[in-house]
């Protein structure tokens, strides 16, 4: 297992992955967009790099952070809305020209099951993503920049709708009226277990994989997101009764690694 460990993007899931690699052995180099967040890195006894990816290219010194690592962990999620957006595609052509200047071999791309757009029933690693989204078509199309250079053992992992501290749908579905998707069915994963699951593939070493990642459990969300509410005190979103929205999907992992992995936070409160 790799000791030097290298995650472009510290934010929301990024910053506590690298202090859990951090407090499981291993040297973590992170990277920041803002001058003020690298004090807040160091202090969490992670390497600092200020690196600024665009669609015009990559500001810092990204050659002298690669070069300290052994696998870099890409976590930079698309901004594709208002008036910052960019070319997600873009950016991550400009990332993977930087690496293959570099001697990293080993990549985990962290990606999102947005990529399987309105594919409907139970998906699994084998059902051919067709994204519907501008975001999930950015996605799969940045996946395969990396996916297809057979000198790099690349892991992707897909995964599900992400809650943890100060972030979950409840809040964002609180009090709105007659929406159609009550009988859809969720699919979703704790930040514990994100971290958890890419640690798995770092000490497994399951390169040149794809992974979904969503915890095993799926109520609807109308059953859901209603219990969520009434549990923080917040007033439940209004699901019509008859729902009109028809595509449903169950995310799944047909892999034989993930089936063994054990999932430890649960989704419900």
């Amino acid at each position: 297992m790799s000791k030097n460990i290298g995650i472009i993007g510290c934010g929301w899931l990024g910053l506590p992955l690298a202090q859990s690699l951090k407090e499981h052995g291993h040297t973590v180099y992170g990277t920041t967009t803002t001058t003020d967040k690298l004090t807040l890195l160091q202090d969490s006894g992670i390497v600092p790099f200020q690196v600024c990816l665009s669609e015009g290219g990559i500001s810092g010194n990204i050659q002298e952070f690669l070069a300290n690592n052994e696998v870099f962990i890409i976590n930079v999620p698309p901004k594709l809305r208002g008036a910052t957006s960019e070319n997600y595609v873009d950016k991550m052509r400009h990332l993977y020209s930087a690496i293959k200047t570099s001697a990293i071999k080993k990549v985990i791309f962290i990606s999102s099951t947005s990529v399987y757009g309105a594919a409907q029933g139970t998906l699994t690693e084998d059902t051919l993503p067709q994204p519907t989204t501008e975001a999930g078509k950015q996605i799969l199309a940045s996946e395969n920049i990396f996916r297809n250079d057979s000198d790099l053992n690349t892991t992707i992992i897909r995964f599900g709708g992400l809650i943890g501290p100060d972030r979950h749908p409840v809040y964002q579905l609180s009090g709105r009226k007659d929406l159609t998707n009550g009988d859809q069915h969720i699919n979703l994963i704790h930040l514990n277990d994100c971290i958890r699951v890419i640690r798995s593939v770092l000490k497994k070493d399951l390169w040149d994989h794809v992974f979904n990642a969503v915890y095993p459990h799926h109520p609807t969300k109308r059953d859901y997101y209603t219990e969520e509410a009434i549990k923080r005190g917040l007033v439940p979103p209004n699901f019509l009764d008859n729902s009109t929205e028809k595509i449903d999907k169950i995310i799944k992992s047909n892999h034989y690694n993930v089936k063994n992995y054990l999932f430890h936070t649960s989704i419900i409160s």
